[in-house]
């Protein structure tokens, strides 16, 4: 018995012209990602490079070198008693935000499904307030619910007490997250109608066919089917909630006493009133790592929550 031994199959080029065409489409990729690619860099790659290095000296934003001072900033970070309360202050806006926004959202979205006019009109009153400027909402509601604002010169017309919507610590907590929730529940409104449409319309007939009722229906039908829009909109809540400083800005400016200030906010006031940039760089590259561990958790929980659901 003869062993024949296999030749090796043969790896055949492809022709010059093919080559050719597979550069220039190589060619043209490059080109149309350069535009993005240059962008993401120069917005984000090189602002927080900046930032790191920044985190790592004392600076006042003016002198001609900054003072190389090593991991300090984050030292003193531990022992600032004002970086505490701020971050327990934004933690509940966060928490109670997200709550609210979602809630909301999910709810007006469930009021004004479906095809008609009337709805239509109400769908772009409620996205209304998420075009106006966070500064913008923030006076206007400073002027509504302000000591001297309109809602306590009603009050005081009426013969009541005057309501301390932005002067009490607790008050102004309240009044600023309940701010926040109207001002940004909007897009809510929007992912969850988009997540609403994708729901299989037969599924919600065969179980209202089986007698389900209508919480059961979205119990048991439409709430899993949102699984998807719920992570978007629990993580991109969050995330929005944690950088909070705009409406802070205009609306408490921090106060009273610094009660309302959020970690964003302080990051500002040490930053450019403090003139201590390095010190509020240091702050800046702590809240980024937070957030984006508390996205990927939120994220990974959600999306197990939704695997359970539908195995």
């Amino acid at each position: 018995m003869t062993l024949t031994r296999e030749a090796p199959p043969t790896v055949r080029r492809p022709p010059a012209g093919e080559r050719s065409r597979r550069r220039t489409e190589g060619l043209a990729t490059t080109l149309m990602v350069a535009p993005a690619t240059v962008l993401y860099v120069v917005m984000l790659i090189v602002p927080v490079g900046l930032a790191l290095y920044l985190s790592l000296t004392d600076w006042d934003g003016f002198s001609a070198d900054p003072a190389f001072v090593g991991a300090a900033n984050y030292v003193d970070l531990l022992d600032d008693p004002e970086l505490r309360r701020a971050a327990l202050v934004t933690l509940l806006v966060a928490a109670a935000g997200t709550a609210g926004l979602n809630l909301c959202g999910l709810g007006f979205a469930l009021l004004v499904n479906g095809a008609s006019r009337l709805n239509t009109f109400f769908r772009i009153v409620l996205f209304y307030p998420h075009v106006l400027s966070a500064l913008v909402v923030g006076f206007l509601w400073s002027a509504i619910l302000g000591t001297t604002g309109a809602v306590n010169n009603l009050i005081t017309t009426w013969g009541g007490e005057v309501l301390p919507f932005l002067s009490d610590p607790a008050w102004a907590t309240v009044t600023m997250i309940a701010v926040l929730v109207w001002a940004g529940f909007g897009v809510n409104v929007v992912l969850y109608l988009a997540g609403l449409q994708a729901v299989p319309h037969s599924l919600i007939e065969a179980a209202r066919i089986d007698g389900a009722t209508r919480w059961q229906v979205f119990r048991n039908v439409t709430l899993p089917a949102l699984g998807p829009s719920v992570t978007v909109n629990v993580v991109l809540s969050l995330v929005t909630l944690l950088k909070t400083y705009d409406l802070v800005v205009s609306l408490t400016a921090g106060g009273p006493a610094g009660q309302t200030q959020t970690v964003a906010y302080l990051i500002l006031w040490n930053s450019f009133h403090d003139a201590r940039l390095g010190f509020g760089s240091a702050q800046s590259v702590i809240l980024m790592l937070v957030t984006a561990a508390l996205a990927f958790v939120v994220t990974k929980l959600r999306r197990r929550g939704e695997l359970a659901v539908h195995q």
